[in-house]
């Protein structure tokens, strides 16, 4: 997404002119692109309009396109764990805030019905991923696999409710998957799965800024992200949002820093370094 007004001409003008600039704001397709927009769109507008700042949500088909774009900088805002991983240091994104609420854990998982009880009746099989670059889809997954001496067949749905749809119509027997992103697409869809393996807990997917967008810019947006839980119209955007896609409260988001990702940081570093990426 081109902006408005050439990048030079907005940081001379200063935080006045982030209005007239509409700032791209890149999340990760975990969903349908209609579910990423009805979710985010509505908490965009709001906090444009509580900070100033336009921003433009923007995404990619799949989730292995998008974070190829992220990790060239492409996106001035993201919502993403991908920037974590040692392909995308270059672009050096900073984390802002994060959502509120109980972490997200890795799972591997089969249909409900299957006779599957144990991670080791899947060797040798097929198992599905989002993407190369998912943490909690794919990295975590395999490392547990790794450890347990397991050997499975990757394939990849590009994002992860095209791979749960792949597991509930059977066309794989089991699936490496982000526990919240699981529990509402079941939920929406009324079906029943079991988990073969969780994971540790980890800090849920980030808010972050690009080096390029100013200081005062990344302050108004991450201002408004944490005061809109503390706002009544802001809580019913938060609230209209997690209810389509079957997100449990609290809602909203919190400050967060780098540093409280240095653990998905050290999985991604191991992935990397044995498959020789």
């Amino acid at each position: 997404m081109k902006h408005i007004f050439p990048l030079i001409a907005a940081l001379l003008l200063g935080f006045s002119a982030s209005a007239a600039y509409a700032w791209s704001f890149g999340v990760l397709p975990q969903r349908s692109a209609l579910l990423t927009a009805r979710y985010w769109n509505p908490i965009l507008d709001y906090v444009g309009k509580k900070s100033g700042v336009t921003l433009e949500l923007a995404t990619r088909k799949t989730a292995q396109e998008y974070s190829d774009a992220e990790a060239r900088g492409e996106f001035d805002f993201v919502y993403s764990n991908h920037i974590l991983a040692p392909s995308h240091a270059a672009a050096a994104y900073r984390v802002i805030v994060r959502p509120e609420g109980e972490p997200i854990h890795g799972q591997i998982v089969t249909q409900g019905s299957s006779s599957q009880r144990s991670l080791r009746e899947l060797e040798g099989r097929q198992i599905g991923f989002p993407n190369k670059n998912a943490f909690v889809g794919y990295m975590a997954p395999m490392v547990a696999l790794i450890q347990a001496g397991i050997t499975v067949q990757p394939i990849f749905g590009g994002n992860q409710e095209g791979i749960m749809a792949q597991l509930r119509v059977g066309t794989i027997p089991a699936a490496g998957v982000n526990s919240k992103v699981m529990r509402g697409y079941a939920a929406r869809n009324g079906f029943k799965y079991r988990a073969l393996w969780t994971s540790e807990p980890y800090l849920d997917l980030p808010v972050a800024t690009h080096p390029r967008v100013p200081e005062a810019v990344a302050k108004a947006v991450r201002d408004a992200l944490v005061g809109m839980a503390h706002d009544p119209e802001g809580l019913d955007i938060l609230k209209a949002s997690a209810a389509i896609v079957k997100q449990d409260p609290p809602y909203g988001f919190v400050p967060a820093r780098d540093a409280e990702y240095d653990n998905q940081r050290a999985v991604y570093r191991l992935i990397w370094k044995k498959e020789g990426r």
